[in-house]
């Protein structure tokens, strides 16, 4: 039996206050509606129907081809909203999965054990819920002497006695897809809002004398919709206390769970130790026995075992295993590290390949570059990449040494074994072996140092009459 799916996308989200459409705002990285199609897709669903409106280019854009669309041109309620779909499902035999959008914490297996209680009844619908000690603003869950579902009643519409029913629709469904969509076809605008309300069609599918059931999560966040900025923030911190437990039980140390922030699709392998500050986004992997932070931010960047980084900042790089890196460090896009590679204070690389056991301790900027194996650069040493139209390369052969305060001025090839003096700036290759220095010869001045004192002292007193 084929497994179906519909995601409600189309409101506007005037609540959040925002030029970004709803379903778009990230919650741990990935925006509200990649975590739905995400949830779908754990459960093996085999075709998705987004449904759009506000905002449709800017949710088609970032969807793409994981789903197939549908626009709610004109907002006329959820069940409108839902029947938009009908063009492309109507005519499929199978279980329909119907979920918002902007409901990033459903988790896969809570939709699993509801599929298969739906399947396992005979269910023509089933829906999630959740028991709340203040169910204000919720749809309450009507049942009947059987524990079976009579129909939803929304907030606006309760009666003094259903308003006190603490159980309220979760918001996420499964159908029979060939009975939903004839119930839609009943369903009517005569409430307080004049809208076509999705949750009548539990009541259509009662009077048919269809089974209704519903599946009560134990999990309070789940059935959170993110409406304003207030329920994104608690969303962000359920989401987050999800991933940190999991690699928590994965043999991951978080020293500080509450001031570490990890999104959905990092890896990271056992016995690593992540200090507090830490912010890991994106896709970075981070493999065993490494040791981040405190306050480090990588973004899609892989860490090989056995790497020390602090207080530095990666983005799309490459670490190899071993290395070290930080304090205060700055890995752009492009920087990769072979193994053993140390990277210390205040030195920042850009799409430059440094080879095994090279060094940057200190002070400087590397861009551009091929480094070779066991190179040491010295403190406030530049690789002079760019002439203010193009980018060039710098290569630095093997076992080569480079002193301090070095403007290599690229494109420019520092051969196997090459020595480089301190303070020069070199400007043609310097070959295998050979030493290169480039700079003005030092000329003292006795005494000089007094005059200099004098005019400087005179010069403020003019200066200040």
């Amino acid at each position: 039996m084929r497994m179906l799916g519909i995601v409600l996308a189309a409101g506007q989200g005037k609540r959040m206050k925002s030029k970004l459409y709803k379903v778009l705002h990230p919650v741990c990285g990935k925006p509200m509606v990649g975590h739905v199609l995400d949830v779908l897709d754990s459960v093996r669903v085999d075709r998705k129907v987004v449904i759009v409106g506000h905002g449709a280019e800017e949710v088609k854009s970032y969807v793409g081809d994981r789903a197939e669309f549908a626009l709610q041109a004109e907002q006329l309620g959820t069940g409108h909203a839902v029947l938009m779909a009908k063009p492309l499902l109507e005519q499929e035999e199978g279980v329909t999965v119907v979920i918002c959008g902007d409901t990033p914490l459903i988790r896969s297996d809570s939709l699993e054990t509801m599929i298969r209680l739906h399947r396992e009844q005979g269910a023509a619908a089933t829906l999630m819920s959740a028991e709340l000690g203040v169910p204000q603003g919720y749809g309450r869950i009507v049942r009947n002497e059987q524990g079976h579902v009579v129909r939803i009643v929304e907030q606006k519409d309760c009666s003094p006695d259903q308003d006190a029913i603490r159980e309220i629709n979760a918001g996420t469904y499964c159908f029979d897809n060939r009975k939903l969509f004839a119930a839609l076809a009943k369903v009517k605008n005569d409430n307080a809002q004049k809208e076509y309300y999705f949750t009548d069609v539990v009541g259509i599918l009662r009077e048919q004398g269809e089974t209704v059931l519903a599946y009560c999560t134990n999990d309070e966040s789940e059935w959170i919709g993110v409406n304003d900025r207030v329920a994104l923030s608690e969303a962000e911190k359920y989401m987050r206390e999800r991933i940190n437990r999991k690699h928590m039980t994965n043999g991951v140390t978080i020293v500080d769970p509450a001031n570490t922030y990890i999104e959905k699709d990092v890896e990271i392998g056992a016995d690593t130790v992540l200090h507090p500050g830490t912010i890991l986004r994106g896709k970075t992997v981070v493999g065993e026995d490494c040791v981040i932070g405190p306050n480090c931010e990588l973004t899609d960047t892989a860490v090989a075992a056995g790497v020390q980084i602090k207080h530095s900042v990666l983005s799309e790089a490459d670490v190899g295993q071993g290395c070290t890196v930080g304090p205060f460090a700055y890995l752009r896009p492009g920087a990769k590290l072979a193994g053993n590679v140390k990277i210390g204070d205040f030195v920042e690389i850009k799409n430059a390949f440094l080879d095994e056991g090279a060094k940057v301790s200190h002070l400087s900027y590397i861009g551009d570059a091929h480094v070779g194996k066991n190179v040491n650069v010295g403190c406030g040493a530049i690789t002079v990449n760019y002439d203010g139209f193009n980018k060039h390369k710098t290569v630095i052969g093997d076992d080569a040494f480079i002193g301090s305060n070095v403007n290599l001025v690229a494109p420019v090839t520092i051969g196997k074994g090459a020595f480089v003096v301190a303070g020069s700036t070199i400007t043609i290759d310097v070959a295998e072996n050979d030493m290169a220095i480039a700079r003005e010869r030092q000329d003292n001045k006795p005494g000089y140092a007094e005059k200099l004192r004098a005019r400087f002292k005179a010069a403020k007193e003019n200066k200040s009459k």
